[in-house]
């Protein structure tokens, strides 16, 4: 054997942990562990904060208990058999039951180069914060009950195949759908979740000629801040690794939430002649969701663009759908979360690509060479998944009223569902 071969050998035997180099990756598995808790932080405090200040006093409990409620469920269920559904080797529809219980996701266990178990406790915080976004929609309103059975079915039925068709390799996924940390997977699926709840569900007592304002907007503000700066795990934790592509897409969010806050503060600032601290917050989570689609695929300068368009296209997406057409939506998922989605998705296959001078992006999926192939693409993954989540919520309330009913009664809204859900107050003068 030659001098230099054994030299080989006697660094493997003293060091075998080189021989994984190429296997396990310690920065980037640090940096998913990272973004993994900044994702669910997201969803505990932060869209419980953000939420529960929007609503009135009396409910303020009953808003943190179903976000926290939310947060153990799917957890649960993500470990029993929806990460199975989501990431499981089945077919073009939906993952099979090959890791039931988390079978075979072990210490050892590997998805490219971070461990498996981190991937999944980061593919769960997504889990966890999809069916919580729905909650404001009918916030106020809905029997704790019914809202446990409906995000428990709705996650199995609505979420994970979802997730399977674009990042689990289903159907999506081979058509070339960019979606890079969750347009259509999340704010899509909840956003017309949330529309669908509104309307089966119908407003809440007094809507719209009683005034329901934000019973503590520092709370709000507070819980913005921190869905901010958790969203830079959303979005960048996304890359899977600590690398160019996770730092651009750390810049466009932050990029993209700026000019959401700032548009839809100066549009409101014009219509209504003065500008709120509750919309400047808003077109911030706005710009956020906007961006979340495209955040892995585009440039700064595209950023900006999706972050104005988010912030004036929400604006009025949300005063039409209250003004107009009278649907509560409470607090405004839909216009805020699913336009935001479908407007994030469709921009994503034109500033993606690398055509677009300063505005040029990555590049798009394997095998698509223009703006308006790419296009097709995000629009036929927008529309299959909005009807498939329509439809699908709409039997699941529809059958969850028949057998228990969802909401509480008008004399229990008056009252609060803090007190008669939970016999808690909030405050305690």
């Amino acid at each position: 054997m030659k001098k230099s071969s054994w030299n080989i050998l006697i660094v493997c035997l003293l060091f075998p942990s080189l021989g994984f180099a190429d296997e396990l990756n310690t920065g980037n598995t640090a940096w998913v562990l990272t973004a993994t808790a900044l994702v669910l932080f997201m969803t505990i405090p932060g869209l419980s904060f953000f939420y529960a200040g929007i609503v009135r006093s009396k409910n303020v409990l009953s808003i943190l208990m179903q976000c926290f409620a939310i947060t153990c469920i799917s957890s649960i269920l993500w470990v029993m058999y929806a990460y199975s559904m989501a990431f499981g080797v089945g077919n073009d529809w939906i993952g099979g039951l090959d890791k039931l219980f988390m079978a075979g996701v072990n210490n050892d266990a590997m998805n490219g180069n971070i461990p498996e178990t981190v991937f999944a406790m980061f593919q769960m915080t997504f889990a966890i914060i999809t069916p919580a976004l729905i909650v404001g929609a009918f916030a106020e309103r809905m029997k704790f009950s019914a809202m446990l059975i409906f995000s428990a079915t709705w996650l199995t039925l609505v979420y994970a195949p979802v997730t399977h068709w674009v990042w689990g390799g289903g159907w999506l996924n081979q058509l070339g759908l960019l979606d890079f940390a969750g347009g259509v997977v999340v704010h899509i699926t909840a956003g017309t979740a949330a529309l669908v709840a509104a309307m089966v569900m119908g407003n809440r007592y007094g809507f719209p000629h009683t005034a329901m304002p934000p019973h503590n907007l520092t709370m709000t503000v507070a819980g913005a801040g921190m869905l901010w700066v958790g969203w830079f795990g959303f979005n960048a934790g996304s890359a899977l690794a600590a690398n160019g592509n996770a730092g651009m897409a750390m810049m466009v969010t932050h990029i993209s939430a700026s000019a959401g806050a700032m548009t839809w503060m100066v549009a409101e600032w014009i219509k209504y002649g003065k500008p709120s601290v509750l919309g400047i917050v808003t077109g911030m989570v706005a710009g956020l969701g906007t961006i979340t689609p495209a955040s892995g695929f585009i440039g700064p300068a595209g950023a900006i663009v999706i972050g104005v368009s988010a912030g004036f296209i929400c604006f009025g997406a949300t005063n039409y759908l209250k003004r107009v057409l009278k649907i509560d939506d409470s607090l405004d998922v839909f216009p805020v979360h699913g336009v935001g989605g479908i407007l994030g998705t469709l921009l994503a296959g034109v500033f993606a690509s690398t055509q677009l001078g300063i505005f040029s992006g990555q590049g798009f999926a394997e095998g698509i060479t223009t703006i308006a192939q790419q296009v097709g693409v995000q629009f036929i993954g927008i529309v299959s998944v909005l009807i498939y989540t329509a439809v699908i919520t709409f039997i699941l309330l529809k059958l969850i009223d028949m057998v228990i009913g969802l909401r509480v009664t008008k004399e229990e809204e008056i009252e609060g569902l803090d007190i008669v859900l939970h016999e808690e107050r909030g405050y305690i003068i």
